[in-house]
């Protein structure tokens, strides 16, 4: 706070504020709520040298907040006596009403405009000041030196309160406290609120009074005060008692639930009241003016005066009374009564009883049902906002709970980052418009999409700044909401458009963005009631967005590191003709994955599988399991001794996220299901194993759809369980299709009847891969998939026999040099007489190898596609294994002499022995 000697702080900024300077040179020195107000004051072409206000006449110095707030004024007066404190309430549109001084000796001295009742403190005429920022705000507020936009005040603080009618929450004046900024304390703030408070209490007192001067009036008019003959026992029925018997405790709230809307109409009326059971019974509310001219209104209920009657009305036995109703106090908003203790009822020629049920003004009754349908407002927005994990969609939630209850049209702006999932680094930048909803379509908002720019002095911004709700009452004297965009204003104002609250949306600290919400066809204005209702509803909203924004970065961040792993292209090969398609699930990412594995001898491995979960931990455990199994796919194993491997990493991960306690596993994991196919395009069959995962289907040539019934296995992470394979041979251009649950289980539909869409869109097989994985997807996927989908389709290929040459030969050295001409003669028919050389020295250390460590018979194969593949079989299990030879060895280079001349070699394991292998490119020479 800057004071007028010193040119710092304040005094500095409002200087260059004043002389043309922008609001990002004082942002930061001032706080929000004065800025704004400056901003609202140039707006209105306010002068700092200014030194007359209006006077007002016409206020009334006697009303019923001048009459609450005296005994708290004397008070205050006393305990600032000998002080320079100028005590101030002012009516709710700024009017100054009393004065009171610590230092009666003040008066005298000071000008008019300081010291008499009358002037107008309203921002838009005296400017930046304690009573009019209060009004502006809508709470207590400190103004100090500087801060002041006039120049008559630059020396004075002030701290003010607005008081409250606690009925309606309509602000009815204001209290403030002006001294010299030199005495500037603290325990001020306290103070003027427990006064504030105090003078609230005495309105309250106010209005229970006349509330029960209506009562009496009721009991004086002698209406409930006759008496009827009651039951055989003779003893006379109270109307009260009466009351009490034939209707119990939630018969009698629905009574006074209706009765407070008939009492808010403040007019002679009735409606008769269904109750539980089949029975009903009628309430009549009257207009009533007590002798002191307070007016209000009386409700009565009418009972059946016959015994038999009433049976009729309420066939059920009759319950026990409710325990007495709480006396009237002061701080009871509406009266609810008893009749007297002493009998009486009302013997009318129509044979009813009257029951007194409530007694009050209208404008109570008013309040009451307003309050009543905020509550059912709230509790119905905890059901329909926030019913999804979208961002979008719980803001159009947010609208529409709140139109038409709350507002005539509702507007959010969300930035962009909230939507991808992320924080705002600067949201007053980025806001775009994200929900445009109302009670028609015509009205000129900007429209959903467009990015909002907004000034400083919008209420928009100022609820950015202060992280509190504003509310502009009067639109057409919201200055700083029209400087946004005059043309733009003018249009909805012309629409009729006249109150606004617009609400920050926070969210464990986040800011997310800003609902507004425009009320065009209830003439009257916004209220602190339905800004705190406001409030509230944008506050659940937040709450819900802001977990749907996290929800949206776990499930881009899950979706990227599972896109991450799975594979980005499909590998080259000949033995296949592969397509596939993955559809991650709606409610978040899952562990599916697939993969292509070229494999020695033109094979290839073919692999789909699930872990079981949602979220980063199975896009995790997903990727760990996929690179295992090309890991051990490259060990050239089984399909059952690869799932073997799998189910034991599985039960590893398992241990080591559980660590010690056999009760905790891997979180949200607790398994996998896998489906791992070798397809060998030499001989067309396929060596397929399972575990827990749906079977593939198989596409014949001639259109035949069928599941085969594989050995269905254990899921992963069992552990010690066995897989079994199966081999089925698959003829030139069948199909191959492998998929995960996700595509045929669905909650809204049987699995059998998913298995049937599968078979007919698989029922075409001169169709492409690409063409069978577009139409399985729209035919078979859900529409909103609860699970990820992973599909893989593959169309057979063969080797023609013309490129695949055999030779079998006993375990005889001189034999070698007979398979080498061989071999170089089949070359040369097949046109690759460059690769002779190094396929012969390939061939020579391989076959040699194998005479010399292996067992009979020994096979040689040669097979010619996109490269050369030489292979030599024997019945042996030992493996061969490449070592550096020392100078002075005569051998151990044979290896290593394969591996310089083949691009790849390896080993692979059969039932009856093993194969050693080597690739060599064609243009090897």
């Amino acid at each position: 706070m800057g004071v007028v000697g010193d040119r710092t702080g304040p005094v500095r900024s409002r200087d260059r504020f004043l002389h043309g300077g922008s609001v990002e040179s004082v942002e930061g020195t001032v706080r929000s709520p004065i800025l704004s107000s400056w901003q609202r004051c140039q707006l209105l072409g306010l002068s700092p040298d200014q030194s007359t206000l209006p006077f007002n006449e016409d206020f009334d110095p006697d009303g019923p907040l001048v009459r609450a707030a005296r005994p708290v004024l004397d008070r205050l007066q006393s305990i600032f006596a000998g002080t320079q404190m100028n005590i101030s309430l002012a009516d709710g549109h700024g009017t100054v009403l009393e004065r009171r001084f610590g230092d009666t000796s003040l008066r005298r001295h000071l000008a008019p405009i300081q010291s008499v009742p009358g002037f107008v403190f309203a921002e838009q005429v005296a400017g930046t000041n304690g009573i009019g920022l209060t009004i502006a705000e809508r709470r207590l507020v400190q103004v100090y030196g500087a801060e002041h936009f006039a120049e008559r005040s630059q020396s004075s603080a002030c701290t003010a309160i607005p008081v409250r009618d606690q009925l309606s929450g309509r602000i009815e004046g204001i209290l403030c406290l002006g001294y010299p900024y030199t005495d500037v304390d603290p325990a001020l703030v306290p103070l003027v609120r427990r006064a504030a408070q105090a003078v609230e209490q005495r309105l309250m007192e106010q209005s229970s009074a006349r509330e029960r001067s209506l009562l009496q009036a009721c009991l004086d008019a002698g209406r409930l005060a006759r008496t009827v003959q009651g039951p055989p026992n003779g003893h006379p029925i109270g109307t009260n008692e009466l009351f009490q018997s034939e209707l119990d405790q939630s018969d009698q709230l629905i009574l006074k639930e209706k009765a407070t809307e008939l009492m808010s109409s403040a007019q002679l009326a009735s409606a008769e009241v269904p109750l539980p059971r089949g029975r009903s019974v009628t309430l009549v509310s009257r207009p009533l003016t007590s002798p002191s001219g307070v007016e209000g209104v009386v409700v009565e209920v009418l009972l059946p005066k016959n015994p038999e009657i009433t049976e009729r009305h309420a066939p059920a036995p009759a319950l026990t009374a409710p325990p007495p109703l709480p006396p009237v106090t002061p701080d009871t908003p509406s009266t609810t009564v008893r009749a007297p203790s002493t009998p009486g009822a009302d013997d009318s020629a129509d044979g009813m009883v009257r029951g007194l049920v409530l007694v009050g003004e209208p404008e109570v009754g008013r309040y009451a049902v307003a309050a009543r349908r905020r509550l059912e407002l709230l509790a119905e927005a905890s059901n329909r906002i926030g019913t999804t994990l979208d961002v979008s969609r719980t803001a159009w939630e947010l609208a529409e709970t709140a139109v038409p209850r709350l507002a005539d049209f509702v507007t959010i702006d969300l930035p962009d980052a909230v939507l991808r999932g992320e924080e705002s680094a600067n949201p007053a930048t980025e806001m775009h418009r994200t929900v445009v909803h109302g009670i028609r379509k015509d009205c000129p908002f900007y429209p959903v999409g467009e990015q909002v720019s907004l000034r400083q002095t919008t209420p928009h911004m100022r609820c950015l700044a202060t992280g509190q709700p504003v509310l502009e009452p009067d639109l057409t004297a919201a200055f700083g909401w029209i400087a946004q965009d005059p043309d733009h204003a003018e249009l909805l104002l012309a629409h009729n458009i006249h109150s606004l609250i617009t609400v920050p949306m926070l969210a464990r600290g986040v800011l997310l963005g800003i609902a507004s919400f425009y009320r065009s066809q209830d003439p009257a204005p916004y209220g602190d009631d339905d800004r705190s209702l406001a409030q509230e509803l944008a506050a659940r909203a937040a709450l819900c967005i802001d977990n749907a924004r996290r929800y949206t970065r776990e499930h881009t961040l899950a979706l990227a590191l599972q896109r991450s792993l799975l594979p980005r292209g499909l590998p080259e090969q000949d033995a296949v003709e592969v397509a596939h398609r993955y559809l991650p699930a709606e409610s978040g990412v899952g562990g599916d994955w697939f993969d292509v594995i070229p494999l020695s001898g033109t094979r290839v491995a073919l692999l789909v599988g699930d872990v079981v979960g949602h979220g980063l931990h199975a896009a995790a455990t997903m990727g760990r399991l996929r690179t295992a199994a090309r890991n051990f796919a490259e060990l050239e194993l089984a399909p059952d001794e690869l799932l073997t491997h799998l189910d034991n990493l599985m039960v590893r991960l398992d241990r080591e996220e559980g660590g010690d306690d056999p009760g905790v596993g891997v979180t949200g994991i607790v398994g996998a299901t896998c489906l791992y196919a070798i397809y060998d395009p030499t001989t067309q069959q396929c060596t397929m194993a399972r575990a827990g995962h749906p079977p593939p289907a198989l596409v014949r040539s001639d259109g035949t759809v069928t599941f085969p019934d594989l050995p269905a296995g254990p899921p992963l992470g069992l552990g010690g369980l066995p897989f079994e394979s199966a081999e089925i041979h698959l003829p030139e251009h069948s199909q191959l299709v492998l998929y995960t649950d996700g595509l045929i289980e669905d909650r809204l539909r049987d699995i059998d009847v998913a298995l049937e869409d599968l078979r007919r869109a698989l029922a075409h097989p001169d169709r492409a891969p690409e063409d069978t994985c577009q139409a399985v997807i729209d035919a078979v996927a859900p529409d909103h998939p609860g699970d990820d989908i992973a599909l893989l389709v593959a169309r057979t290929n063969a080797v023609p026999p013309d490129q695949i040459a055999t030779w079998v030969l006993a375990a005889d050295p001189a034999l070698v040099s007979d398979v080498r001409a061989a071999a170089v003669g089949q070359l040369s028919q097949w046109g690759l007489d460059e690769s002779a050389f190094a396929t012969e020295l390939l061939l020579s250390e391989l076959v040699t190898n194998a005479v010399r460590y292996g067992a009979e018979p020994i096979r040689v194969r040669l097979i010619h596609k996109r490269t050369l593949i030489c292979e030599v079989f024997d019945t042996s299990s030992t493996a061969p294994r490449m070592r550096h030879a020392a100078t002075t060895d005569e051998g151990g280079r044979g290896l290593f002499l394969v591996a310089q001349l083949a691009q790849a070699w390896g080993t692979r394991y059969t039932t009856d022995g093993k194969v050693i292998w080597a690739e060599c490119a064609l243009d090897a020479a």
